[in-house]
């Protein structure tokens, strides 16, 4: 099979920027947004503000968010299934990663990390909880230490280049997504959701967690390549007498 004429990946760096650069687009469409709903009182402007505003749902951020998640997930398959066929080690542990990846593609679509608000306020007592305004965060938490113990070894046996990008996003992301988040709802459980600080802080938050998606498919692009590598989508062309009307 020629795969000369094929689509090809040479320089994931330029995928990479490209990604990292719609992330500004949107934080900065986003931050804009809500200083005009702030200072002028107007929140909607034709539809703009809902549709950019990062820390709203079903909107341009919430779809791009879940479209960076799922071709991470679609390139930790890929390399599950160049880890199954070559039989090589850890082939579980990358299927794994893609399954987990795809259920934060269809959470961030669904929010379906909310529902588990309700339970664990029940569980604490009802009412609000300080700190943990956003109650979800203790169970996801707890969540994500279970799960960094399971792959610390797989983790280790990583390339270093690799390891420093995995742990560096990891780091990002939780940060982002259970730090900045208690900060943020603690601050608007006190002060409301229409003040500066509360826009900085969710900003700040959103823009975080698709920075650490795109350094993270940057990092599995980057081992793709070393390892197995350029990444090519080839076309080939059926015969004439194959080819169907």
């Amino acid at each position: 099979m020629d795969c000369n004429t094929g689509i090809g990946v040479n320089r994931p760096g330029n995928l990479v920027r490209c990604l990292g650069s719609i992330v500004g687009i949107l934080a900065l469409a986003s931050l804009g947004g809500q200083l005009v709903k702030l200072f002028t009182g107007r929140p909607n402007l034709y539809g703009l503000i809902p549709l950019f505003n990062l820390d709203a749902e079903s909107n341009l951020p919430t779809f791009y968010s879940s479209l960076l998640l799922l071709f991470a997930a679609l390139l930790l398959a890929l390399i599950g299934v160049l880890k199954s066929r070559l039989k090589e080690p850890c082939a579980l542990h990358w299927w794994i990663l893609a399954l987990g990846f795809l259920y934060l593609a269809i959470d961030e679509a669904a929010k379906l990390h909310e529902l588990m608000s309700r339970p664990t306020t029940t569980l604490l007592g009802g009412g609000t909880n300080g700190i943990f305004y956003r109650t979800w965060v203790l169970p996801a938490g707890a969540l994500v230490i279970l799960a960094g113990l399971f792959f610390l070894r797989f983790w280790l046996r990583l390339p270093g280049k690799t390891r420093f990008l995995f742990a560096l996003a990891a780091v990002t992301y939780v940060g982002a997504a259970a730090g900045l988040e208690v900060l943020a709802g603690h601050y608007a459980e006190r002060n409301g959701f229409d003040t500066l600080v509360y826009i900085g802080l969710a900003t700040l938050e959103e823009t975080l967690e698709m920075v650490a998606i795109v350094v993270f498919i940057h990092a599995l692009l980057q081992y793709i390549e070393t390892q197995y590598g350029q990444i090519r989508l080839c076309l080939v062309p059926l015969p004439p007498q194959d080819r169907k009307v």
